[in-house]
């Protein structure tokens, strides 16, 4: 009887199987790498408007490990020397996020877009990241708004934040100034503390035009590591009193050096672990009283005991209580919120926690207060 098999020896049949068997696990291969990590961007575009020539700008973008395995980032190519990159040389967790910083040195005029290649050791095509803008000449080329009123001056901003500085970084902060009055003005800033300096650009400025204040941070002044805040004063005139019209915010987030960890050591790490990352206050805002407080569960699903260094709350209108400052791996701790609501009525900015730990994957970590939908 014929037979289709009886044409081909069982070598033959052999060798046609792994053929073809091979050709499968080839195609299913790259399918199978791209769902093992995949490191992604929360947003992959930053617009970061209009900046001052010569004014370095700080962005940040968020990467989080989409995938089932570990991750970790092994070359960053800006598009041009315009743009120094700081990233994490740890592996990432799935699941886990991480930051990038770009500092862009703004020393081009005109609009701009600039692109950065992040290379992982788990995708063989790069992850973009864009960011543009357009750098201006002076503050009087500035075309962003003024939302801050004080009368006889408006500002771009009444909150200025130094996020993630290390001992020895002296990053600057820009205040853009017009003058609403019909006089020459001489803007001054009033009760700065020791790290902070001020310089006015230009120091009198004339009626209906706009100016540049630029904050600069010395770190070597600041007290310690974790949140330093404090509050200045703009003087719109000469004798100008202090008062909750003409008040600036200002806050530091200064952090320790993180050791170098081996891929063994990173495996055995801390891992600090958070109930929410955003603390919800909007049904007790809805209740009668001044003290508004909740408790909240943080842990360590890692393998070596956690240090929580820093628990602080931005701003004046929120107390914070953790009831243990080490957990042991898989051990929990109450983190405890109270919300004054006096003070939160004269607070412009949303209360905010801030958690400094030894977790090598969230050094910083950050819980929003929601007080209203």
């Amino acid at each position: 009887m014929f037979s289709f098999h009886s044409l081909f020896s069982e070598s033959a049949k052999q060798s046609f199987i792994t053929f073809h068997l091979s050709l499968f696990i080839l195609f299913l291969l790259p399918l199978h790498v791209s769902a093992q990590s995949h490191l992604a961007a929360e947003a992959e575009i930053i617009n970061v408007g209009e900046i001052l020539y010569q004014q370095p700008r700080t962005l940040s973008y968020r990467l989080i490990n989409r995938g089932s395995q570990p991750t970790k980032i092994t070359a960053v190519v800006p598009s041009c020397g315009c743009t120094q990159v700081k990233y994490p040389t740890a592996t990432i967790a799935a699941g886990a996020a991480a930051e990038l910083t770009a500092v862009y040195d703004a020393r081009t005029l005109g609009t701009f877009q600039k692109e950065i290649e992040v290379y992982t050791d788990g995708a063989s095509e790069p992850l973009y990241l864009t960011f543009q803008g357009r750098v201006v000449a002076d503050a009087s080329d500035y075309g962003g708004g003024f939302p801050v009123d004080m009368g006889t001056v408006k500002l771009s901003t009444a909150e200025v934040e130094f996020a993630d500085v290390n001992m020895g970084d002296h990053p600057e902060a820009n205040i853009m100034v017009l003058n609403n009055s019909r006089q020459t003005l001489r803007p001054q800033l009033m009760h700065l503390p020791t790290y902070l300096t001020a310089t006015y650009h230009p120091e009198q400025l004339a009626a209906g035009r706009v100016g540049r204040i630029s904050l600069k941070l010395n770190t070597e002044r600041l007290l310690g590591y974790g949140l330093s805040q404090t509050t200045i004063h703009m003087a719109r005139s000469l004798g100008d009193k202090v008062s909750d019209d003409n008040q600036i915010d200002v806050s530091a987030v200064l952090l320790p050096k993180m050791p170098k960890r081996t891929a063994e050591q990173m495996a055995a790490a801390p891992v600090l672990v958070t109930e929410t990352d955003t603390l919800d206050f909007t049904e007790l805002m809805q209740k009668r009283g001044r003290k508004l407080k909740q408790t909240f569960t943080i842990g360590n699903a890692g393998r070596q005991p956690l240090n929580i260094y820093t628990v602080q709350a931005f701003g004046h209108s929120a107390t914070v209580k953790l009831s243990t400052r080490k957990l042991a791996p898989g051990a929990k701790a109450k983190l405890t919120v109270t919300i004054d609501r006096e003070r939160l009525a004269k607070q412009k900015a949303q209360p905010r926690i801030l958690l400094i730990t030894d977790d090598p994957q969230q050094q910083k970590k950050i819980l929003i207060c929601k007080m209203k939908d």
